[in-house]
């Protein structure tokens, strides 16, 4: 008789394949001692489903097994294809975030068209079961051997929790992944996909206190240097507090070095504000002649060379970036849709103290990304979109035009001066092609139609001009109202068109990008008709648009308080992706590589650590209401 394969084999063989594909794939990267860990949580699993396709018939067992095999081959599949699209694994605080970002079949469609491949390598095992079935063992097991596969689960489960015990020293060492820090995609790279999302579910279910790693303690500031600061107290707060996290809060802030005021400190003071998150806007899509109000936008003034906008879970984590000054990920964005936290500097509220006029518009739906919600914590309470008055102004079908927008909205505050509006722009939106998906693109087409590169790319360029367009709207109503001179417009994208392979973005790049870090790599707005031209080459990031904002408006704020610096500041710069990969002004650390450029291990070592702290700080700011805490109005 042929003998047959065991369950537990299959889910062994499977689960292994899975994790390595996924390895290979998500991160670029072969296994390394850790994947012991993966191995032994896998082994563990393998047997516990053994056990579970043992407790029924034969006929019952072999649904078990099949139901099994499918809902893993599932499990990992999709969390790639999340993954490919958001640069960062699924979790169960995302499922809003999925509604929103996948209503647009077209972008799922695309996804499957560039990651045929890899969808192909995900179901080749559930391809060969199929084939193979037959010769699996299904029969019914004895109690005794039942109990048999359940206790070596346990045991195995055991062997892989005693083997994180082998480094508690690194920083993103298993053992810490497990027990300190929510960084679920280094977690997902190093534990392996399914330990990491039985991580994340537990997290969420019963809460998680992530620890601020120690670092050391700033140097003295000279006394002669002015630093956005406030006069807070925080040895008595420390002394005072009970809560441990809260405690270590302040001891963190209490640390942290201040940025300097600067020549540019206070320069735009009592000037109006129109701040634009541009929709999948990057540096690819500017060209002097085919956008020239871009151009001159980019390389009038402030021209910032290192410029990024990381993607952080599309639209709704660039947005939360710039306009707080904080990292998002899937728990504090979750946070705050959920739980309206004080976000005390945020645009809207820093200018609203001020006694500006706030407005801020959407041409999508109002309550996309739960924006009915967010808005309001950002200093915004009108906010308008589609279906809360914006669809009496414009077309709102797929998708709308950012032109339609500025002339819809500009009369309602061009005379309520000083002004702070913020448009979020939705124009240059995915899916790029022109056979019906996107009407930005079709509208535009003619414009790009003779340009050399594949019709994915030219739809992306074609869509993009309606933002060039909505600018040169926008300038012109600004000039012809006599208030531009008293305008500063600052533009920012909210990340790179995501659904582009790295192939289709270095169609148009003018230089060779990696899908990491490099991909991100945009430009940054901040003019104003009387500006002399001033090249900065310090790295910077969304994170750091609202720290420089408040400066160039003299905004009295604590720059301790916010993850970014003004980038006019003394701070060195500093870039933070996703993945835990950074770029600093001394090079890149990628995460699944190492680091690229002039420094040592200790300065490494150091940067990894303050990237820790930066996400775990801007989790416990809002969910420790840090903001309300420190009665932060006393001190302005």
């Amino acid at each position: 008789m042929k003998k047959k394969c065991s369950t537990f084999l299959l889910y062994f063989l499977l689960i292994t394949y899975l994790e390595l594909i996924n390895k290979l794939l998500m991160f670029n990267k072969l296994p390394s001692k850790e994947f012991l860990v993966v191995l032994l949580f896998s082994a563990s699993l393998s047997f516990l489903f053994s056990f579970l396709s043992s407790l029924g018939s034969e006929k019952v067992n072999r649904r078990i097994t099949l139901f099994l095999f499918v809902l893993t081959t599932a499990f990992y599949l999709y969390n790639f294809l999340y993954c490919s699209l958001f640069s960062v694994p699924f979790s169960i605080r995302d499922l809003e975030l999925v509604s929103n970002a996948l209503s647009f079949y077209e972008i799922g469609l695309h996804l499957v068209n560039t990651d045929l491949i890899p969808i192909l390598l995900f179901l080749l095992p559930f391809v060969l079961f199929l084939l193979y079935r037959k010769n699996i063992l299904y029969e019914k097991k004895k109690i005794s051997r039942k109990v048999v596969l359940f206790l070596a689960s346990v045991l195995l489960y055991m062997g892989a929790l005693f083997s994180l015990n082998l480094d508690k020293t690194s920083l993103y060492s298993p053992y810490n992944l497990y027990y300190n820090l929510d960084s679920i995609t280094t977690s997902a790279e190093i534990l392996g996909m399914f330990t990491t999302q039985r991580l994340g579910l537990k997290r969420s279910l019963f809460g998680f206190e992530e620890k601020i790693v120690s670092e050391n303690k700033v140097d003295t500031k000279e006394e002669t240097v002015e630093y956005n600061k406030l006069d807070i107290d925080f040895d008595t707060l420390i002394a005072n507090e009970k809560d441990e996290e809260v405690k270590s809060v302040y001891e963190y802030l209490k640390n942290k070095a201040p940025t300097n005021k600067n020549q540019y400190t206070g320069m735009y003071k009592g000037k109006n504000l129109i701040f634009i998150l541009a929709e999948g806007f990057n540096s690819i899509a500017v060209d002097e002649a085919r956008t020239p109000t871009l151009y001159k936008l980019i390389h009038e003034g402030f021209q910032f060379n290192n410029y990024y906008s990381p993607e952080f879970l599309s639209t709704t984590g660039g947005e939360f970036q710039a306009m707080t000054s904080l990292v998002p990920t899937q728990e504090i964005l979750s946070l705050w849709r959920n739980q309206h936290p004080n976000i005390y500097y945020a645009i809207g509220n820093s200018f609203g103290r001020l006694g500006y006029n706030t407005f801020s518009y959407h041409n999508w739906f109002y309550k996309y990304y739960s924006r009915h919600i967010t808005m309001p914590t950002l200093g915004f309470n009108n906010f308008m979109g589609c279906q809360n008055g914006m669809e009496k102004k414009i077309n709102c079908s797929w998708l709308p035009s950012d032109v339609e927008m500025i002339n819809a909205t500009f009369d309602t505050y061009k005379g309520n001066a000083p002004f702070v509006t913020y448009y979020i722009t939705v124009s240059g939106h995915a899916p790029y092609n022109f056979t019906g998906g996107n009407r930005m693109a079709i509208k535009n087409k003619d414009v790009v139609k003779d340009l050399p590169y594949s019709d994915t790319v030219k739809a992306y360029l074609a869509a993009q001009m309606e933002l060039e367009y909505a600018l040169e709207t926008l300038i012109a109503d600004l000039e012809n109202a006599g208030i531009l001179g008293d305008t500063v417009l600052v533009l920012t994208g909210d990340h790179y068109p995501y659904v582009f392979t790295e192939e289709e973005v270095n169609e148009i790049s003018t230089y060779k990008r990696d899908e990491m870090v490099e991909v991100n790599h945009s430009n940054l707005i901040i003019w104003n008709t009387n500006n002399k031209h001033v090249e900065v080459d310090k790295v910077a990031s969304q994170i750091d648009v609202l720290p420089t904002i408040l400066n160039l408006f003299g905004i009295e704020y604590d720059s301790r308080m916010l993850i970014g610096n003004d980038i006019f500041s003394d701070a060195e710069g500093l870039a933070i992706f996703a993945s835990r990969s950074w770029r600093s002004d001394k090079g890149t650390y990628f995460s699944n590589k190492g680091f690229v450029g002039d420094a040592d291990d200790a300065y490494i070592a150091s940067m990894n650590t303050r990237i820790a702290n930066s996400f775990t700080i801007s989790k416990l700011l809002l969910e420790k209401d840090i903001y309300s805490r420190l009665n932060l109005e006393e001190g302005e």
